[in-house]
């Protein structure tokens, strides 16, 4: 089973790329993200015609997930837990093939800082919603059973997952608090798939459509699938494809993938 995570910068602006990318790379199950997209207006039926069945958590103009398989999807759950409150779209969580795969879109948190230097009310929502994060996964991991959760995380977990660590020091992406937060997430038992099979720097899912980014290589790695052990046990592979970066109408982030035995 080939799982992909792929942050589209809106699914109407990335169509054709889109349904390109699933007739050529083919994944089992794809999670999208910043869709922008509510779900009466998401293109189902274009990616029905290739194949795909459709889940959808979304919002008008803003974020928005969803979940691409080619078998049925049952949607456990289309927020994250724990804050009623929270209206932005960017969980959504579901059974597919013999896996629950969830498709997230974590804040960005930047501007981190106010003028005074304290941190700023995205950095603080950011660092909140990882808080909730941590607290499902770890009711998840008492089910015991396979699961992948792909998504853009806008964390960079080391020095290594950044072109120039020291202008990015006091970034969301990468401030301490943010890498220590996720740590504890990964900590709880799970395994980054990427970095599995991947181990050096200068490897990315990110670059800034400004400054020549993608020309430079001057790149972030932000987007992670986090198994599971269940689903760890059935890692074989896992990569990032960067073609789909290089075409035409792009969206910044390219899709980053893993491969667990079984369906």
């Amino acid at each position: 089973m080939k799982i992909a995570t792929w942050n589209v910068n809106s699914i109407k602006a990335r169509l054709p790329r889109v349904l390109e990318w699933l007739s050529e790379f083919q994944p089992d199950v794809a999670l999208l993200q910043e869709i922008k997209s509510v779900e009466a207006a998401f293109p189902s039926m274009e990616i029905g015609d290739a194949g795909y069945n459709v889940a959808v958590s979304g919002q008008k103009t803003y974020n928005g997930v969803a979940i691409l398989s080619k078998h049925p999807i049952d949607v456990e759950l289309s927020s994250l837990p724990y804050d009623e409150a929270d209206e932005q779209a960017r969980y959504i969580e579901a059974f597919t093939g013999s896996v629950r795969v969830a498709s997230i879109y974590l804040p960005n948190g930047n501007p981190s800082r106010d003028d005074d230097g304290a941190d700023s009310e995205k950095y603080t929502y950011k660092l909140e919603w990882m808080k909730r994060l941590r607290t499902h996964v770890a009711k998840l991991l008492k089910f015991e059973d396979a699961f992948v959760l792909g998504g853009d995380y806008n964390v960079c977990p080391t020095d290594d997952d950044v072109y120039d660590p020291a202008a990015f020091a006091d970034d969301a992406l990468c401030r301490q608090q943010t890498r220590s937060r996720f740590r504890t997430i990964l900590h709880l038992g799970l395994t980054d798939a990427f970095r599995t099979f991947e181990k050096g720097p200068h490897l990315y899912s990110y670059w800034d459509y400004r400054r020549g980014a993608w020309q430079k290589d001057n790149g972030l790695l932000i987007d992670h699938l986090l198994c599971s052990p269940q689903a760890a046990d059935r890692l074989t592979g896992a990569g990032i494809d960067k073609s789909p970066r290089g075409k035409e109408r792009a969206s910044d982030h390219t899709p980053v993938w893993c491969e667990l035995t079984g369906n």
